[in-house]
This record gives C-alpha cells, structure tokens and sequence, in this order.
C-alpha cells in the first residue's frame, strides 16, 4: 500500500496549545551542512525577527541544537505528543534533490517535468530530524507549522512545495528512514523535510517552527526560533 495513504491530518486539524522547552542534552547534535543560499549583504534584523505578529518566543537556538515540542490536544483524555526537533541544514539555490524528484516519478509511473521555482525565486529544502518523545504514535510535518524568514518575512509551504516535501518524506520512508509524516512510535525518529521558496539572492536568517498550525483559531501559537546567522 503507497505510505501517502497513511498520512493523517490529525496534527493539523486539532485545536492546540504548544508548550516548549528547550532540550538540555545536545550530545545528540551532528555537523550541518548550513546554508548554502548566496551570501548577499543582508540589514541587521531583531532577535525575534521571522516570528509572527504578536507570538510567544519561547526561546532560541540554532541549527544542531535540539529543543523540543509539546502538543496538547483539545480533547483532555488524549495524550499530548512530544517532539525533539533538530534543523540540521538549510539548502537554498540549488534543484530539488534529483534522486527524490526521480523516484516520484517512478511512483507515478509517468516522467514528471522537472520542478522549478516561480520566476524571480529559489528553493530552499529544510532537513529536521524529528524524534518521538511523547507516549504515542505520533504524527507531525512542516505544512503550516514552520516558516523560512529572511528577516521579519516570514514564507511558509503553499501546496505545491508541501507535495514536493512529501516526495522527499515518501523517497526516505521506500529507503527505510520513516519519518513523522508517516507517524513515529515513542523512541524512534526520523527525517522531516520542507521546501520553501524565497526570492532569488537572498539568504534565509532564522526558521520559526511550533506544534501545528501557527496560526488556530485560538490565535497565533507559541513556537521557537532557530537563528540561521
């Protein structure tokens, strides 16, 4: 059965209050590959600029450091998940990864046109490494939850670059690297991905990253920023 099959839109569709903490224990950190976006001359920006209007900014760290992610549900009775996420690199300018965008091909069974940005735009593909904290499965992706800034704009997933992400969460799960956009059990983790486009030449500053949706109908989530420079 094709794994898309299986992802739900629970996380997305809950109404949810995002408590975070940062993690302590950084042993688990590994090197990055950083940001590979043109280095254009960028105005010094605030702390918490890339943060959305009127947000709760829980704290700060940069790409390797770990913090982690506590969702609460509406719903009492339902175990809250818990996520350690770690932005490992933030790649701009360059092509989707071929190997993923050739394998969603294969899975169609039809050549597909090669993906390209809107005009005047690069992609950016952010890579995270989640890990199932919390007491259940769990399930959790980048749509609506992170956002790549370039000082205080801030540029979410629209739906195309959320299918071209879930190309690069299918690609790893066929490679067996599932991820939680295909649910993780407590103790496991696994690669998260999401594909921004920002205008060409310029250098992404931080990521702002919560629960779910950043914005509910309870107002603007709470969430952290990972700081890029």
């Amino acid at each position: 059965m094709d794994a898309r099959l299986k992802v739900s839109r629970t996380v997305a569709a809950a109404v949810l209050l995002v408590v975070m903490a940062a993690c302590s224990d950084n042993s688990d950190q590994a090197s990055t590959e950083g940001t590979t976006a043109p280095d254009t001359p960028t105005a010094p920006v605030a702390p918490t600029a890339g943060a959305p209007p009127g947000a709760e900014v829980l704290g700060t760290v940069r790409t390797g450091e770990p913090f982690t992610v506590r969702v609460v549900y509406s719903d009492p009775a339902d175990d809250p998940d818990r996520w350690q996420f770690t932005v490992r690199s933030v790649t701009c300018g360059k092509p989707l990864d071929p190997a993923v965008m050739a394998h969603a091909a294969e899975s169609v069974g039809s050549p597909t046109p090669t993906p390209t940005p809107e005009a005047g735009k690069q992609f950016c593909v952010v890579a995270i490494d989640a890990l199932n904290v919390g007491k259940s499965e769990a399930v959790w992706n980048a749509d609506g939850s992170v956002s790549l800034n370039v000082g205080d704009t801030r540029y979410t997933q629209p739906q195309k670059d959320a299918d071209y992400a879930l190309d690069y969460a299918q690609y790893y799960f066929d490679k067996g690297q599932t991820g939680p956009t295909f649910g993780l059990n407590p103790g496991s983790r696994g690669p998260a991905h999401g594909v921004f486009q920002i205008p060409t030449g310029q250098q992404p500053t931080s990521i702002w990253v919560t629960g779910s949706a950043i914005t509910t109908i309870d107002g603007v989530e709470p969430g952290w920023l990972v700081l890029l420079k």
